[in-house]
């Protein structure tokens, strides 16, 4: 008798929870909130079919994941973190490195080392970079995205295209004394690349 009892209470039970969990699906499954677009965002997206208690009646769940380039977020996080003035400039580090073909990590990485992020380069100046600095001479800029422009040009036909590519390979050119100092120059670029990783 106790036997029966289970069976019965099973053969109850069982069809109830699958209806309240096919309802619960179905339910969840109605709104369709979308996120919000990502500049230059690549849509990827996934769906998956749910049946409800009747075999034609099918709703489905889906989903987007976007896919942007973070590199953006990633340089303005570092820049915030040091308080530089270039952070506003984040955008525009990636789409001028972007533009000539040079890494922006390098950018942000060469001004960490050349001055603090930008906060101890020659008043007016613009100069984050040290570029055209030695001695009395000071190159100055009217903006940091012109000193941006000039430094990556600079670097993409001096260097880049003249095989210099590596840290230690643009000291040689760029900062030269760094070279007889044990190329300390190379040593905080590699550095400050590895913290923007």
């Amino acid at each position: 008798m106790l036997r029966l009892a289970w069976v019965m209470a099973f053969a109850l039970a069982a069809p109830a929870a699958m209806v309240a969990a096919v309802v619960t699906l179905v339910v969840v499954a109605s709104p369709q909130v979308s996120p919000s677009p990502v500049d230059q965002g690549q849509v990827l997206s996934a769906t998956t079919e749910v049946y409800a208690a009747q075999a034609n009646d099918t709703s489905s769940i889906s989903t987007q994941v976007i896919a942007a380039d973070s590199r953006a977020l990633i340089i303005r996080n570092y820049l915030k973190k040091y308080a530089s003035p270039l952070e506003p400039f984040a955008n525009e580090v990636v789409t001028t490195g972007d533009r000539y073909g040079v890494d922006p990590n390098l950018l942000v990485a060469i001004a960490q080392q050349e001055s603090n992020l930008c906060k101890v380069i020659p008043i007016d100046s613009h100069n984050c970079w040290g570029f055209g600095i030695y001695g009395d001479k000071v190159t100055r800029f009217s903006s940091y995205p012109e000193a941006l422009d000039t430094v990556a040009g600079t670097l993409k036909k001096k260097y880049i295209d003249q095989g210099l590519d590596t840290p230690e390979e643009i000291m040689v050119r760029y900062t030269p004394p760094s070279v007889e100092i044990g190329g300390t120059w190379a040593i905080g670029i590699n550095q400050f690349l590895k913290e923007l990783q």
